[in-house]
């Protein structure tokens, strides 16, 4: 039998107990105003990284718990932990008894739980995270930006080696439910550059949508263009820091009452300086976005009209811009995907 289990839990932070050094730690971190930005986010990954890997190695199974590895996945993955991210965490095995895994769970969970970090946590082997990630693309997402944080490397290798060969084979199948879903955001959250509260991460040419565009150039179909999207990326990574510092919150959405104390905090002059440089970056990941899916459109459309019969799933929604609409969709109704509300 193969334990596998999944969660996400936010627990109000109590007394760090044992972990008290990383407590410590991190917070002189996030309080010293000269290390902000990206050189703050990965000494935080690399903080965090030490202290899991710690915990990992004193509660593993034999002296290097080769049975097991525990795995970043997600914004954790890539290291872009800003100072109230979730930590997104997979303890992989290979076939360890379920006792030895529920116990080695609880003692990796808890101190994570005790600090009040939240935590999105599963445990499963191979195998099964494999099948998941075929059944749920969010999933899947998460597992490509896949990184080793202790225990065997090796276990980690095998999944990030098979996973990516898995996304590879599966992408022109799964690449238009990865636009519908960012459809589905745009209609929810609306377009960044044109709300006067934007969610950084979920507005079409948020965060997520720079996500997106990672897993498009991982299946080797279609990549983005790369002008300007890296600084655009940390200027919404900044943003979204200064928020989370100024706020106590893990919030994504730049509330017009937050957004004098998030500019003043980035050295802006007023909300207006601040909103117009999320407005700039937004624009440029919005530019990206639509460049790679007309690509990936046109990739797809060659590839159906080559084998002389219909592609493994329907070729990407028009993107919200409207742009070449006919023929993104080809015979598909089209999906209202640039009306989204004020979230």
């Amino acid at each position: 039998m193969t334990l596998e289990t999944t969660g996400t839990t936010d627990v109000p932070a109590p007394e760090a107990g044992p972990s008290g050094n990383y407590a410590a730690s991190r917070l002189h971190l996030l309080t010293q105003e000269a290390q902000a930005g990206a050189p703050r986010r990965a000494a935080l990954a690399r903080l965090t990284d030490t202290w899991l890997a710690d915990l990992h190695q004193g509660a593993a199974p034999g002296a290097d718990g080769a049975s097991t590895a525990l795995v970043a996945v997600g914004g954790y993955g890539r290291g872009e932990l800003s100072p109230r991210s979730d930590l997104d965490l997979l303890l992989l095995h290979d076939g360890a008894p379920d006792a030895d895994l529920a116990a080695l769970a609880d003692r990796l969970w808890y101190p994570v739980w005790d600090l009040g970090i939240a935590l999105d946590h599963s445990v499963r082997d191979v195998p099964t995270t494999r099948e998941t990630a075929r059944a749920d693309l969010k999933v899947r997402l998460g597992l490509l930006d896949a990184r080793h944080l202790a225990g065997d490397a090796g276990l980690t290798e095998r999944l990030r080696t098979a996973q990516l060969a898995d996304w590879r084979s599966e992408a022109p199948a799964r690449l238009p439910d990865l636009h519908r879903l960012a459809a589905e955001r745009t209609r929810r959250y609306g377009e960044l550059p044109y709300l006067l509260e934007p969610d950084l991460k979920e507005a079409r040419g948020g965060l997520r949508d720079v996500t997106a565009l990672r897993a498009v150039a991982a299946s080797w179909i279609a990549d983005a263009p790369r002008a300007g999207l890296a600084e655009a990326l940390a200027t919404l990574l900044d943003v979204r820091d200064a928020l989370h510092l100024t706020t106590g919150r893990a919030t994504d959405r730049l509330a017009q009452e937050d957004q004098p104390q998030v500019a003043d905090a980035l050295g802006l002059l007023d909300p207006d300086a601040l909103l117009r440089q999320v407005y700039e970056a937004s624009r440029v990941i919005t530019y990206a976005w639509d460049v790679t899916w007309r690509e990936v459109s046109r990739v797809l459309r060659s590839r159906q009209e080559r084998s002389g019969r219909p592609a493994d799933g329907a070729p990407p929604a028009g993107c919200a811009s409207g742009r070449r609409r006919a023929d993104l969709l080809g015979d598909r109704p089209p999906l209202r995907a640039g009306a989204g509300g004020h979230a």
